[in-house]
Formats: structure tokens, sequence, C-alpha cells
């Protein structure tokens, strides 16, 4: 099977890293080809598009590959493919410019591809412009023009109605959904493992853990922090859940996690009981070695003032992948997956 993303390009590596993070964590077999930043082919053995559909946070859109053209032989390209044999009873053609400085017409493009489509396939297939059984996809770079027949559209209500001011338990500073969910899959987690959020808050991180099927642990030392999180996750039909009110820095599980994914508070705060947060890191990394697998992994979010790899010394944990991501003129929030060297 040969598929094409559109992935977001609102950050430059994060939705790469989390495709990858996903196929590894799914023990995919797969070549990927990078044609240009936010558009991958990627090749498998099976037809994946639902699971990246439902597991990804920074894509858009999945689409099964037909062919790729010169993106100036596009109609010719067209008049060759074999449209009887993908087409259903209706269909649509939709073309889309990324990173492209070539002068299209996309509508009129359409129109175009229409007309060819159709003196191909006669009364076999109807153009149906909404919801349509076949949807084409073809998609211009500057480089080529590839396409297709889209699977999977990432539905954005999704991250819209999880918002943090939507939720029933609401607390200023909160992560946003499509973050959370990337670093989730960061860590490589698949349905059934446990995952824990160490500082939960009001529980973002276990919510989209949650969905995709992880089995998920918070704790927070604030007790008010606690029954919010237990309140959210029953809002979202999270079922396999604990909750505790618990000091990061002395955790005892009574089973060990497969992945630690957390966003800790930063500078001294209520959240942190007026304690320094570079310091509370330190003794989180110390506390949590012993709450991990083997082969278990961290995924942690920073601010670029706290130096890491100097609270790595003397744990056990090494850096594995990096991303930055730009909040505003005074501060980077920094992704770090870690790993047990």
């Amino acid at each position: 099977m040969e598929l094409f993303l559109i992935l977001s390009r609102e950050n430059e590596t994060l939705p790469l890293a989390e495709l990858e993070a996903v196929l590894n964590a799914e023990k995919i077999d797969y070549h990927l080809e990078i044609v240009e930043q936010g558009i991958i082919k990627l090749k498998t053995l099976e037809d994946i598009s639902l699971l990246l559909g439902k597991r990804m946070g920074y894509a858009h859109e999945i689409s099964q590959f037909i062919t790729e053209s010169n993106p100036h032989k596009i109609p010719q390209i067209f008049s060759k493919i074999k449209w009887k044999d993908i087409l259903g009873p209706d269909f649509a053609i939709r073309v889309k410019q990324i990173g492209c400085t070539k002068d299209i017409d996309c509508q009129e493009m359409e129109k175009e591809l229409g007309n060819i489509v159709k003196k191909m396939v006669g009364d076999k297939s109807k153009v149906k412009l909404e919801k349509p059984s076949t949807f084409i996809r073809v998609l211009i770079t500057n480089s080529l023009a590839l396409i297709g027949v889209r699977k999977v559209k990432i539905d954005k209500k999704h991250f819209f109605d999880l918002k943090p001011h939507k939720r029933p338990f609401f607390y200023p500073g909160s992560m946003s959904p499509k973050l959370a969910r990337c670093m989730v899959n960061l860590s490589q987690i698949i349905p059934g493992d446990l995952l824990l959020d160490p500082f939960c808050g009001t529980g973002g991180i276990l919510i989209e853990a949650g969905i995709i099927g992880a089995c998920v642990v918070g704790t927070d030392i604030d007790e008010k922090m606690v029954q919010g999180t237990k309140e959210n996750l029953k809002y979202y039909h999270i079922k396999d859940f604990k909750v505790l009110k618990s000091d990061a820095r002395y955790l005892k599980l009574d089973e060990k996690v497969k992945a630690v994914v957390t966003d800790p508070p930063y500078g001294i705060s209520a959240s942190t009981a007026g304690e320094d947060s570079g310091k509370i890191y330190k003794e989180f990394l110390e506390s949590v070695s012993d709450n991990l697998k083997e082969d278990g992994r961290i995924c942690i979010a920073t601010p670029h003032y706290v130096d890491l790899n100097d609270l790595l010394n003397d744990t056990p944990f090494k850096l594995v992948d990096r991303h930055e991501i730009r909040m505003h003129k005074s501060l980077t929030r920094v992704i770090s997956v870690l790993v047990k060297e």
C-alpha cells in the first residue's frame, strides 16, 4: 500500500517525528519519502490510513497513492488512469497547492480533470461535490503532482471541542489538545499500555492518551487538580484511569508504566507548592526512573531556559529527540524524548 500524507506545517520537526513515532510504536514496516516539508510518501505492507487517522495530531489528510506527474502534465496523466476500476458511484476532484509558486488555477483544473474522468467512465460514476464516495486528491508541489484517493481527513473538530476552556474543569495554562496528542504519540505507546502524567493538571495529556486506547495514571500535588482531572476524564468517556494526589518526586506506583508524558509547571507557583521548578524536575526524574519500564520513554515539555542536559546528569536517562515550539517572544517550549541508557 502506498499513501501520501499532508502533515501540518505549523512546526518544522514535530509532525514528521510524530508520524515516525506512531509507525515505530505500531511496529509497522515502512519506507518513507519526504517530498517536501509537510508532504510525505509512505509505503507499507497494508493499509494503515485509518490507524494513522485515529492517532495523528499534526496531520491533515491521508490519501492512497495512484500516480505522480509533472505539475504541467496532469491532464495527460489523468487520461491514462483506469478510473472505472477506481471510482465508486460518484466522485469529486479537488486540487490543492502546497509550497507551490506555479501559476495554476485550481478550480479550472478541477473542471478540466472532471471532464476527462466523465468522458472515460460515462454513466458508471457521477460528479458529486458533497460527500462523494470517491474523493480524488491532486496535490501540487513545485517539483511534482501527487494523484490519489483520499482515505482519511483528520477531524479538526476533535481538537477544537477538546480545547481546555471547553472542559468541565478548566485552569489557565493548559496545553493544547493537538500538542498533547503529539507528545503522547512521541512516547510510542500503543492501546493497552500504561501511561503516567505525574503533573496532570486538568488532565489534557491523559485525555488524549485515553482516547487512543492507553490506560492512564495521573498524579498531582493539588487536590483540586486531582478532582478536576477525574471530572474531565469522565466527561470524555475515558474509563481506564487512576488519578491520585501525590508528589511527583516521591512516586510509588503499583505497576511500572510504559511511558511518562508530562508538562511540568514552570517557575514557582501554587502548583509546585512554592518550590523552584528546576529542583523539582531533577527530583522528579530520579523518582520516575523506578516507576518506568526499562524500554519505556519519557516525553516532557520544558521552557527553553531549563537545561535538560544538565538535569539528566546522574540519572539513568539520555536525550534521544528534541523539538522547539516558539510560543511568543519570550518563551520557546521544548519537547524532549528520553529513554533509559
